[in-house]
């Protein structure tokens, strides 16, 4: 019995700082995911009104829904960099999730439009203080040996969180009202934001409690903190940390086109929302089935090779959804595109890391983590926009991106690490 716990438990034996903060990630991320499904409800529902700028409800559940994204990733740069001036990861991990728990019980007394657009864009305020922090602090308590493996773990946990809140937040708010003791009642949104405020809550303590900054952290402080656009000194036109940013931007955008466009999917398929609710799932189970191995295999055989092979399956999964027929088909499809983005994120977050300076996590690997979020945001309006051009037509273009995404790391992205026999070490050190 011990052998097969110790087999199950040994692809996340890694710091137990970035283990705690990839469960307070965890949770905080059920929480926050809560509300993708939780707004769009709760708009509908009558509760709401106040003006709406002339927008109708699902134009105004797109713009509360994008504002997050929109804030908070532009807002990555500013909370990674002064993150590195001062030194300190905890306190802006902090700051973020105590808005972010603020902001979740704000819900419960927010009857106008208005409300829910401030209280959105706080979150992604919010979010934007916890992720440059968090994701440097990992970098921080990694060596070359471990960082791919330590990102595959941290990304795993956050995208279960991710994934499960969808999962259970339609449950919650379906099964209300829910009676309390002394004859009160909360009714299902109530319950849903009281939840997603718990889950922040819990996350604040697993923070607080369980982890703290490694001494080097403020012993390096960065000076230099900016991230150029081309490489003023290696062999190659392009910065290597730029050129992973904008991969990640057009991958993002490819993968997140396929939300938008639910009703002509679900309509040349012939299907229901389960099968589409199926097919958006089977990209974050890709992700969390293979995060955390290819995260290790990254730190044996290299960053590179698993970066460039993850751009390249994205052009296949990506231009084969725009002709396909068959529900099956299009599960299959979103998959190995999970794949092909599960080979791309770890390895890309591994190498930045390796290159970036002591000192300059939060700068670096913010690039990366802000192109993300833009990506998520632009690739549903991008589709939202294609589609009534022809069903194909939003894929071809996220296969366009695609295409030039893997010429780009081809080209303008160098392996970091060399390995002498099984020990891998970092190639510019």
């Amino acid at each position: 019995m011990r052998g097969i716990v110790d087999r199950i438990v040994a692809p996340f034996v890694v710091d137990r700082r970035v283990l705690a903060l990839a469960g307070a990630r965890m949770a905080d991320g059920i929480g926050n995911s809560f509300l993708i499904i939780v707004i769009p409800l709760y708009v509908t529902s009558g509760v709401v009104d106040g003006t709406t700028f002339g927008l109708d409800e699902s134009m105004l559940i797109g713009v509360i829904l994008s504002l997050f994204g929109f804030l908070n990733s532009s807002c990555q740069p500013f909370t990674g960099q002064l993150s590195d001036r001062l030194g300190r990861r905890k306190p802006f991990i902090l700051v973020g999730l105590a808005g972010l728990a603020l902001t979740n019980v704000a819900y419960v007394v927010a009857e106008t439009y208005v409300s829910l657009l401030v209280i959105r864009g706080l979150q992604g305020v919010s979010v934007a203080f916890i992720v440059p922090a968090s994701i440097a602090l990992v970098n921080e308590l990694a060596t070359a040996g471990d960082r791919g493996g330590n990102m595959g773990v941290y990304n795993t946990f956050r995208l279960v969180g991710f994934g499960a809140g969808p999962a259970m937040a339609g449950a919650v708010v379906s099964r209300g009202p829910y009676a309390l003791p002394g004859g009160l009642a909360v009714d299902g949104f109530e319950a849903a934001f009281y939840v997603a405020t718990i889950t922040a809550t819990i996350s604040y303590v697993m923070v607080t409690v369980l982890v703290s900054d490694p001494a080097s952290t403020v012993a390096n402080a960065g000076a230099d903190l900016s991230v150029p656009v081309f490489d003023r000194s290696g062999p190659t036109l392009l910065d290597p940390i730029f050129t992973l940013g904008v991969a990640s931007l057009f991958m993002a955008t490819a993968i997140a086109m396929f939300a938008t466009i639910q009703p002509q999917v679900n309509a040349r398929l012939e299907q229901g929302a389960t099968w589409f609710g199926l097919q958006f799932a089977a990209f974050i189970i890709a992700q969390v089935a293979l995060q955390t191995p290819i995260g290790r295999a990254c730190d044996r055989y290299g960053r590179r090779p698993f970066i460039v092979a993850g751009m390249a399956l994205l052009i296949p999964t990506t231009l084969v959804q725009g002709f396909l027929f068959s529900s099956s088909l299009m599960f299959v499809a979103r998959l190995f595109q999970g794949v092909a983005a599960a080979m791309v994120f770890a390895p890309s977050l591994a190498l930045a890391g390796d290159l970036a300076g002591e000192g300059e996590s939060g700068s670096k690997l913010s690039v990366l983590t802000m192109a993300f979020g833009y990506g998520i945001a632009v690739g549903p309006l991008s589709s939202g926009a294609l589609v009534g051009f022809g069903f194909e037509m939003p894929f071809l273009f996220g296969t366009a991106l695609a295409v030039i995404g893997t010429g780009l790391v081809y080209t303008q992205v160098e392996e970091t690490l060399e390995t002498t026999g099984s020990l891998p070490v970092v190639g510019s050190e």
